[in-house]
């Protein structure tokens, strides 16, 4: 069976932040891509189910994204002025760049790994950034309870990390969250659609997240039920897969590879799978959590499909050593 193994908290810091300047200059803005993708889908028409539902299955990828930022980054306008064709002059630039960088530090003792793990090289990402509302492409301002939330949560977590707790969910192969297990990362950025009728599949590769997400009228458990995924409903407007989740816990993050601002318990996520073509479909969420955010806030990317990118097994208790080494290493350090 393949299996993609778990790689080290500081191996992710490193692609993501290598990542992150590879990828962030873009065009045009989320909004524009969005307003694209929706008028689209309104020339498109997707095939049917057996039941007649639009049909959305298959293997999708989202690994053209990876190194986009959530927010706008300063350099760039909110508007955006820049033209296509600039815009893919600067994705080329920047693959042989990506390219350079990786195969320095796949050579390096960084723990980043070989070359051969980066599957996003030959990324060529649609926009600046992923954040269209606000328009500016930044996050709204936190309420004080989330600066609490924010502030409480660093401290959770000390430089030199001497307990299993201090380590974050994902280092743990527990989860990345709804939202950070489909923001593409170095590797393992595969989602599977599956439907039947009355219900909708959704299979994240990493870490091994299945959403099961009625499309009946089936009532939620009790707001006092909560999981780390949230409870999720969806429904049918035209050809768009909307998806309501609630009954969320307050231990999840919403970012990349499940890190950035802790959430509360009244989160609600909004999802809009609007299908594009025959091979794309964009992902719309509306982040809506008033005890977090001042007001709440959307970001979008594509999901393309590629049967290629099936969904394997990620094995990440398996493959994980770092946190045993981590604190093997401090409990000898100690003495």
């Amino acid at each position: 069976m393949q299996s993609r193994l778990f790689v080290p908290a500081a191996a992710v810091v490193v692609a993501v932040t290598m990542g992150a300047m590879t990828g962030s200059a873009q065009s045009p803005t989320p909004r524009v891509q969005s307003e694209r993708a929706v008028a689209a889908s309104k020339s498109y028409t997707p095939p049917r189910t057996p039941w007649g539902d639009p049909d959305l299955q298959g293997s999708y990828t989202t690994t053209n994204e990876n190194g986009v930022p959530l927010e706008r980054p300063n350099q760039y306008p909110a508007q955006g002025t820049m033209s296509d064709e600039e815009f893919h002059r600067i994705v080329l630039a920047q693959k042989e760049r990506a390219r350079a960088s990786a195969g320095r530090i796949g050579g390096a003792d960084t723990g980043a790994g070989p070359t051969h793990w980066y599957e996003h090289l030959d990324a060529e990402p649609t926009q600046l950034w992923m954040i269209s509302d606000p328009i500016d492409g930044k996050l709204p301002a936190l309420t004080p309870e989330g600066q609490k939330r924010v502030q409480a949560a660093r401290g959770a977590r000390p430089a030199q990390q001497t307990r299993f707790e201090h380590f974050g969910l994902y280092d743990r192969c527990i989860t990345r969250g709804l939202i950070g297990s489909v923001i593409p990362v170095i590797y393992g950025n595969s989602l599977d659609i599956t439907q039947g009728p009355g219900v909708v599949a959704i299979r994240n590769e990493m870490i091994h997240e299945s959403r099961v997400i009625p499309l009946d009228a089936t009532p939620r458990p009790s707001s006092t039920i909560k999981s780390l995924m949230g409870v999720s409903r969806g429904h049918w407007e035209g050809n768009v897969l909307v998806v309501e989740t609630t009954n969320f816990t307050d231990r999840t993050q919403i970012g990349i590879n499940g890190n950035g601002n802790p959430h509360s318990e009244a989160l609600k996520i909004t999802e809009r799978y609007i299908p594009v073509n025959r091979k794309t479909v964009r992902w719309e969420v509306t982040v809506n959590d008033p005890n977090t955010w001042t007001q709440p806030w959307t970001f979008g990317l594509p999901l393309t499909q590629d049967p290629t990118q099936s969904v394997i097994e990620y094995a990440c208790h398996e493959g994980n050593y770092a946190i045993r080494n981590i604190l093997t290493g401090a409990a000898a350090q100690s003495k």
